[in-house]
């Protein structure tokens, strides 16, 4: 499978081919109803309520309306709008045909949206839930697994299963395994069992087990989920809200030099009047969309670069009237920008940030430059190094104009990574004493020598070298193995406890993209290139 097209991530109801999304009242239906002809790139057939990438894109944008355009839903319904097949998982062939790095950047897309959903129970207080009303089986149990109830229903042949060990010879890979043992508490045995049986697990067992919440006959199936949802609804904490935020065009310019969104003001105001054009919300919708078709489409740009350019104050004023607003809105932006930053933590690229005169990495700012590897600062005034047409006042020699950073409230907390902890707490991780260090340093500009003597960052060059530093730290990471860079940003990046979260993306997903790339799976006699043919795999018995 090749793709000749960029891929995009903005999609609208109005067009969805695969989800259809139903409104009523408290609860939305999300019903997959997939268009077998409607595979994202040619080559494959969606049988069976399977999915490819295009499937997915619609399921994210279903979950992010559903957060920001309706705040009176309160549970949220998925299953399927075909009889006696609720989703057989993402789609073979689209597999087995893919690139190494397609089917990677697939799964972490998935993963991500999962992630979301569970997201926005804990949350929003949009609870999902899973009614299974057929067969269910790899990604589509995933789908239900990331619910947090899941009703079966009882047919003496629905089942649930996660057959990509035996059938594929890969694992499920947007977090089952995982969900299976660390978030419904099956037993280690039971789920080895489980993933090594293409049948499925239905019924009575299906319960015990703890795959399953409640077997439901198929006679009075969809009262009995009408009845739980609203039962979840008048449970949720979903703050009260009448006038939903509609997410309107990014109108994203694609030139030869790269994705030119337009430009948002930092100017606080009312962010219900804002709606979309709020800058907090405009800014995060504009950085996932960038980050997505980066990903997605520029597989060999190994090294991004992260600028920024504005007034610092006007930055923390807006920061101040979203965390201080506490209604359903600002929740919403809050936990947008967190997963958005989160987005970026997994994005497996050398990330450096470059903060010099004229530059805006305060507060919630800073969070990006903390993302990064590696946080560069200019000690002196402005030069020009990779673009100079961002040369500023601060060329002038005499100018006042330096390179900060500021920290504030939400650097300590108000934006966790994946395993819980703020960036700062990763950054200095068990370093209490020096985290108290830096909260009594809040809410004032850190100039280059303090933000280096702190310990924010990598180095801070004075103006004579600044341009060559950059030079050389660029190409000095260009010369190195991508895949080795991969492995050890993930390793560098992620420190502390572990949480589903990081075992899904750290351990699973390293362990999945290897797999993927070995004969015995993706070989010419590997079981997913061998799946549907009527041959058996081929395998090479050397454990490694």
């Amino acid at each position: 499978m090749t793709t000749t097209r960029s891929v995009t991530f903005e999609r609208h109801p109005d067009t969805y081919r695969h989800w259809r999304l139903r409104l009523d009242g408290e609860v939305a239906w999300l019903e997959l109803d997939v268009d077998e002809n409607g595979g994202l790139v040619d080559g494959y057939e969606l049988k069976l309520n399977s999915y490819d990438l295009g499937v997915d894109i619609e399921l994210y944008d279903a979950t992010q309306r559903l957060r920001f355009e309706h705040p009176e839903v309160r549970a949220v319904v998925v299953t399927s709008a075909k009889d006696k097949i609720f989703c057989a998982g993402a789609n073979i062939r689209m597999l087995a045909a893919s690139s190494h790095h397609w089917k990677v950047n697939f799964c972490k897309f998935t993963n991500e949206t999962r992630n979301g959903m569970e997201d926005a129970t804990e949350h929003s207080g949009q609870t999902y839930l899973a009614a299974i009303n057929g067969t269910c089986a790899g990604g589509g149990y995933e789908i239900a697994l990331a619910c947090e109830k899941i009703l079966l229903v009882d047919d003496n042949s629905s089942t649930v299963a996660l057959p990509e060990v035996p059938l594929l010879g890969v694992l499920p890979g947007t977090g089952g395994l995982t969900r299976v043992v660390d978030k419904r508490r099956v037993r280690r045995d039971l789920a080895d069992v489980f993933a090594t049986r293409s049948d499925g697990v239905k019924g009575k067992t299906a319960v015990d087990w703890r795959l399953v919440d409640e077997l439901v006959p198929r006679q009075g199936f969809l009262d009995t989920v009408r009845a739980r949802a609203s039962d979840a609804a008048q449970r949720s904490t979903r703050l009260p809200g009448k006038t939903g935020v509609e997410l309107t065009p990014l109108n994203c310019e694609v030139t030869e030099d790269g994705l030119k969104y337009r430009h948002i003001e930092a100017e606080p105001g009312d962010l219900h009047e804002e709606g979309a054009d709020g800058w907090l919300l405009a800014l995060t919708r504009e950085l996932d969309d960038a980050i997505l078709r980066l990903r997605t489409n520029e597989p060999e740009l190994g090294t991004w670069v992260l600028r920024s350019e504005g007034d610092p104050a006007k930055v923390l004023a807006h920061e101040q009237a979203v965390l201080g607003a506490k209604d359903w809105l600002s929740t919403e932006i809050l936990h947008y920008f967190k997963r958005t930053l989160k987005r970026l933590d997994v994005t497996s690229r050398s990330l450096f940030a470059l903060i010099e005169p004229g530059g805006c990495f305060a507060g919630l700012l800073l969070e990006l430059a903390l993302a990064a590897d590696r946080q560069y600062i200019l000690d002196g005034p402005a030069v020009a190094t990779l673009d100079p047409a961002s040369r500023s006042s601060a060329d002038d020699e005499d100018s006042e104009e330096r390179a900060s950073i500021t920290l504030s409230e939400a650097n300590f907390g108000a934006f966790p990574m994946g395993n819980g902890l703020s960036r700062l707490e990763s950054r200095f991780y068990a370093d209490a004493d020096h985290l108290a260090r830096l909260a009594r340093e809040r809410d004032r500009p850190l100039s280059a020598a303090e933000a280096n003597e702190l310990g924010l960052v990598t180095d801070a060059p004075d103006d004579l070298d600044w341009a060559d530093e950059i030079r050389i730290v660029l190409e000095s990471r260009a010369s190195l193995s991508p895949d080795a860079l991969s492995g050890m940003e993930a390793n560098h990046r992620f420190v502390g406890p572990e949480t589903i979260e990081t075992k899904i993306f750290g351990r699973l997903a390293a362990w999945q993209n290897w797999i993927f790339t070995r004969e015995n799976a993706s070989g010419p006699e590997g079981a997913l290139r061998r799946y549907g043919t009527g041959q058996k795999a081929v395998f090479d018995r050397k454990r490694v």
